[in-house]
């Protein structure tokens, strides 16, 4: 019998793995998808970036750019609107930072927009925008704006040499031989002076001799005082007296009433008022008479009759009223000259 013969040997039976079928076409498609991902995350940096969005190019100048970056963002309340692209610097020794500020984004910057560059103690630098009137024109494009730049570390050189000199200043006002020293010390003699006898009132005159003598005085013033009073008293008297003479009705000696000068004075007024009014009816009569005695001449003897006893009326009106005159004078004697002139 011929033998069979043995198989022959397999990759699996010798532990070689199988080979791939279309291994290069797998490879270069993998090769392809690489590349389209790395294009395609290069494309989206761009994107993000924003290579491919329309921009408006703003310049901004300022005496030093430390702090700025390719790159840095500047803000408008909170808000990117820009991103710094370049930094250079000029012909005229200044940094000029030029901004990329998307289309979009540029209405917020206005002609009167103001541009602000802070550099704080902690943090990084920071570029702001600031637009108060926001119906001005709308910024050009590659405007150039000068930055205003606040450098808090800058100032604290300063802020310590003013506090260097205000703890000289409080060094030498705290020395044992400055002014305040001595007028603390005035302070508490004053004090010690306020505890004396006299307090206060001496401290004031400078010494107790002084001030008794100020005791005195208000004394004295007081004592002048009560005798001013007492003599107010007094001559609130005497005008009440004399307001009752000229003006009141009063007792006179014996308590016998009398009456004010003034009173005196109306009733006598009123007498030479009444008899005023008999002259004047008694003048009347003569001049009726007398027309009588032009008009009738038959009747001469009973006129001259007539007359005579209107003479007499006449006479004895005259003598009351001079007698009237007499005693205003005696009582009222302000008018000494008193003449009544009769027709």
């Amino acid at each position: 019998m011929n033998p069979t013969p043995p198989d022959p040997p397999t990759p699996e039976s010798e532990g070689v793995a199988p080979a791939v079928r279309h291994l290069e076409i797998k490879a270069a498609l993998l090769m392809l998808l690489m590349v389209a991902l790395l294009v395609g995350s290069a494309a989206y940096v761009l994107y993000a970036r924003g290579v491919f969005e329309k921009t408006q190019r703003l310049v901004l100048i300022a005496d030093d750019s430390e702090g700025v970056v390719v790159g840095m963002d500047m803000t408008f309340s909170g808000f990117a609107i820009g991103r710094v692209a370049r930094v250079e610097l000029g012909e005229d020794g200044n940094a000029r930072i030029l901004i990329d500020v998307p289309a979009e984004d540029a209405k917020w910057l206005r002609t009167s927009s103001i541009f602000t560059m802070e550099r704080g103690l902690v943090g990084g630098t920071r570029i702001r925008a600031y637009s108060g009137v926001l119906d001005d024109p709308p910024l050009e494009d590659g405007a150039e704006r000068t930055v205003l730049r606040g450098d808090t570390a800058a100032e604290i050189p300063k802020l310590m040499a003013s506090v260097r000199e205000l703890l000289d200043n409080l060094k030498a006002l705290t020395a044992s031989e400055a002014a305040l020293a001595s007028s603390l010390a005035n302070v508490q003699a004053l004090t010690e002076q306020l505890k004396g006898p006299q307090g206060v009132l001496g401290t004031v005159m400078g010494g107790a001799e002084n001030a008794q003598k100020l005791v005195t005085t208000i004394d004295r013033a007081n004592a002048l005082l009560a005798r001013a009073d007492t003599l107010t008293a007094r001559l609130d008297s005497l005008v009440a007296n004399a307001d009752r003479q000229v003006f009141g009705q009063g007792e006179g000696p014996g308590g016998t009433a009398q009456g004010g000068l003034m009173g005196d004075a109306r009733a006598t007024v009123q007498q030479l008022n009444g008899l005023l009014g008999d002259a004047r009816t008694s003048l009347q009569k003569v001049d009726s008479l007398l027309v009588e005695a032009q008009g009738i001449a038959s009747n001469t003897r009973e006129a001259t009759t007539d007359l005579g006893r209107l003479r007499g009326e006449v006479e004895s009106s005259l003598r009351k009223v001079d007698s009237l005159i007499n005693d205003i004078n005696r009582k009222w004697p302000f008018a000494r000259d008193t003449e009544i002139r009769l027709p």
